[in-house]
């Protein structure tokens, strides 16, 4: 029997010492529970992902003084902890400490290079598999990717009698993503006839988010013990190896694969025998997942909280405009940050509803944040007449109703600058694509909370935050009404715009799917209209360079997973 701790923690990038700290308080929490071997996330010093940090010297060298005061605290239990390893080159490794000193490396092996993951341009790749004998059971270490491979360092220690594999990870959020990786695990389990203890990081870090779910797996394929998600939490388990031994003793047949050696050399650690001392008894947990919709909600509600806060700020400022996207940003920042952080602004011009007003001031109320209102219409008409002379001639058009947008951004920007507060942007996915937003205008600011939301699921979102509140946050008025810029006389999204229904799965196969202008249109799209979205996808990536980070939510955002090139000649229609 183990009695292993999985520490799902929220590590600041940077924040050396802050991070150490955490690491040292958790091992001291496991040891009160006799656990005899706790595992932290991937990078866990430095936070992750650190990104170019790790060209500087100084902050490779203070990580490494800090894994050796855990390894030096790692008394009486076995820690598992990620740090850059400075061997020659830069690893992205597994430290593996006991007795006060560091026992072993794992340095990762895949180095994950597509999407928003970078890691050749910083670290290594290790050649070696161990496995470390730990209270007498024998545990393979790896480090995120490295599991994801049917054929990679698990198998080779598999194949040098691993019972148990440790994977400590730092895997970004996206809508869909736990359950893949719970699938992806369960495989593993199964096809290697193994327990499997995966623990992620929790957090957001710019523009990603980690969900946490760490979970224990046996080797069924039986989710054990699941952590919490988007929360820090501390997973403990006791893991009974017994009849794993006696169901490979009745097996004698080897497990072999060939070509292991190609993945890395298997070496083997030893660090204790198993104890049969007792144990104190502990609150076993296995959490049952939230919703789709539920967990991005939280993913935006955590995201928020962590972007804001440790980047310095403490308030925020949003635009109100009595519409979906603002209301749903409102929520989500009163809930990350309290509603006495949030300021919303309602700046009027002669274009907005009434309707659209008291929404934002119904909306204000709900959630109890404080309301303030700027209108514009006379700030508007001064910018108008100092344009006169240039504007002779012409008919009034898209740059006079950009001109409110950008009045709105400086008024804003300029209480952001006052006070200190963060402005929250408030466009979501579908109007990124489109360059449905006006550039120095709705789009200034420090954080875009709902960037990487189609508009339809913005709607869910806001539904589905009114079916679990106690009672209505977002007015539903809000929810009913035609999406509008309020920019010109009775203007709907759909002046300009296809329906969303139809506009969301076009995008999405466009972005998400690269899929080509000839494959959308046999997906039973109307060609001009297919033609028009993706002209406007291509045409607006300048924009979107321009915008401030936003939260990562669907496989595949804008900045780190999209990368286009802003001078872009080719059409594929």
């Amino acid at each position: 029997m183990i009695r292993i701790a999985l520490a799902q923690i929220n590590s600041a990038v940077g924040d050396l010492s802050g991070n150490t700290s955490k690491i040292l308080s958790y091992i001291d929490k496991a040891k009160d529970l006799d656990v005899d071997l706790i595992a932290f996330p991937e990078l866990a010093i430095t936070g992750y992902p650190p990104e170019d940090l790790v060209f500087r010297n100084q902050f490779v060298e203070e990580n490494m003084k800090c894994s050796s005061e855990i390894s030096a605290h790692a008394n009486g239990i076995t820690a598992i902890f990620g740090f850059v390893e400075l061997d020659d080159k830069l690893y992205n490794s597994a430290a593996i400490a006991s007795d006060g000193c560091m026992k072993g490396t794992h340095k990762k092996i895949f180095l994950p290079n597509y999407g928003v993951f970078d890691e050749e341009r910083y670290f290594e790749s290790g050649n070696t598999c161990a496995v470390f004998t730990i209270n007498g059971t024998k545990v393979g270490v790896n480090v995120c990717e490295d599991i994801w491979y049917s054929k990679g360092p698990a198998t080779v220690q598999r194949a040098a009698g691993a019972e148990l594999i440790v994977n400590i990870n730092g895997s970004p959020f996206h809508a869909g993503k736990r359950q893949d990786r719970e699938s992806m695990l369960i495989e593993r389990a199964t096809d290697h006839g193994l327990f499997i203890a995966y623990v992620n990081q929790v957090g957001g870090q710019d523009e990603l988010v980690f969900d946490g779910s760490s979970v224990v797996i046996d080797p069924e394929g039986k989710v054990i013990s699941r952590g919490k998600s988007f929360e820090e939490d501390l997973v403990i388990c006791d893991i009974d190896i017994t009849p794993l031994r006696q169901a490979r003793e009745r097996n004698s047949q080897e497990f072999q694969v060939d070509g292991l050696e190609n993945i890395g050399k298997p070496i083997h650690e030893y660090i204790s025998e198993e104890t049969n001392q007792p144990k104190k008894t502990f609150s076993s947990k296995n959490i049952k997942p939230s919703s789709h919709i539920e967990e991005v909600r939280k993913a935006l509600v955590l995201g928020t909280r962590d972007y804001v806060n440790k980047s310095g700020f403490q308030k925020v400022l949003i635009a109100l405009s009595g519409g979906i996207d603002s209301s749903l940003v409102a929520a989500i920042a009163a809930e990350a940050l309290g509603p006495n952080n949030v300021v919303g602004v309602s700046m009027p011009s002669a274009f907005s509803s009434v309707g659209s007003e008291t929404d934002a001031i119904k909306l204000a109320k709900n959630i109890g944040i404080q309301i303030e209102s700027i209108p514009i219409s006379k700030i508007v008409d001064s910018m108008e007449l100092a344009l006169k002379d240039q504007f002779r001639d012409t008919n009034w058009g898209v740059a006079e109703e950009n001109i409110q947008s950008r009045i709105r951004g400086n008024l804003i920007m300029a209480m952001s600058n006052k006070f200190g507060w963060m402005v929250l942007t408030t466009g979501n996915k579908s109007e990124m694509s489109v360059g449905y937003a006006t550039i120095y205008g709705d789009m200034a600011g420090g954080f875009s909370v709902i960037k990487d939301v189609p508009k339809l699921m913005v709607y869910d979102l806001c539904r589905h935050i009114n079916e679990t509140s106690p009672s209505a946050v977002i007015p539903q008025t809000v929810i009913d009404k035609p999406p509008s810029a309020e920019l010109r006389p009775d203007q709907k999204d759909t002046d300009t715009l296809p329906d969303y229904e139809i506009l969301d799965p076009i995008l999405e196969a466009y972005v998400e799917r690269d899929s080509s202008f000839k494959e959308i249109v046999a997906d039973g799209f109307e060609s001009e209209t297919v033609a028009n979205i993706i002209a406007l996808v291509d045409r607006n990536e300048y924009k979107r360079r321009q915008s401030p980070p936003g939260i990562k939510i669907t496989p595949r955002n804008f900045g780190r997973d999209r990368r286009m090139p802003v001078a872009n000649k080719f059409r594929s229609f």
